[in-house]
């Protein structure tokens, strides 16, 4: 299996995000004793064709061996260093309400190569506190702190009010990659990296899927 190649120009970001369910099954397979799989069997498993697999691996190098398939561990290394988890991402919270505290309680993101290891709040209550052996700080030593841990990842678990201001402090303090669980859309520079994710959203994708079922039998 050759090693990963640069990610080519204009990768779709579909094929990107199935990157990362190739890795959960991957992953899984390999939980289950299987240290081999194929595109056929990876497609499968996700609802995919075995083309579309090898057609999403194809932008970033040639990997397996023709009618043998994948060895798990291996395209596993090889995701993982395409989507740069083949190293530990120090991860900041803002935000240490109901939310951000169960954020810091979950376990899956270490797992993943993502360790939150401070969190920032403005609540008097909060500031000083340790959480799941979190400490929390002031949002005022937001860029002192981040700075000096080289932390460029956080997660925001704010108020839609307070999330464009904290957003921006984010941006000022380096951090170059956002992950916002406010439901309401931030603006930042086109040089910051951002994900929303809006649970009501999905909600309703869902509502709609079952009234359109309901409708149509």
């Amino acid at each position: 299996m050759s090693d990963a190649q640069p990610p080519q120009p204009f990768v779709p970001k579909a094929a990107i995000s199935r990157l990362s369910l190739y890795l959960r099954e991957l992953q899984q397979l390999i939980r289950n004793g299987d240290e081999r799989t194929s595109s056929t069997k990876l497609g499968a498993l996700l609802g995919f064709t075995d083309a579309q697999v090898r057609k999403d691996l194809a932008h970033f190098g040639q990997f397996g061996t023709p009618g043998i398939g994948y060895r798990c561990a291996d395209l596993i290394d090889a995701i993982r260093a395409i989507l740069g988890t083949n190293r530990p991402w120090p991860v900041a919270v803002v935000g240490m309400g109901n939310l951000g505290r169960a954020l810091v309680g979950y376990g899956g993101f270490a797992q993943q190569g993502f360790k939150i290891t401070v969190g920032f709040d403005v609540d008097p209550r909060m500031v000083g506190s340790t959480i799941e052996n979190i400490p929390v700080h002031h949002l005022d030593e937001l860029a002192k702190i981040t700075a000096a841990a080289g932390i460029k990842m956080a997660i925001m678990a704010v108020p839609a009010a307070a999330a464009q201001q904290v957003a921006d402090r984010l941006v000022q303090a380096g951090i170059e990659g956002i992950l916002n669980f406010a439901p309401v859309t931030i603006s930042v520079p086109n040089a910051v990296s951002q994900v929303g994710v809006d649970v009501a959203i999905e909600l309703e994708q869902l509502s709609y899927a079952i009234v359109t079922k309901l409708q149509n039998s």
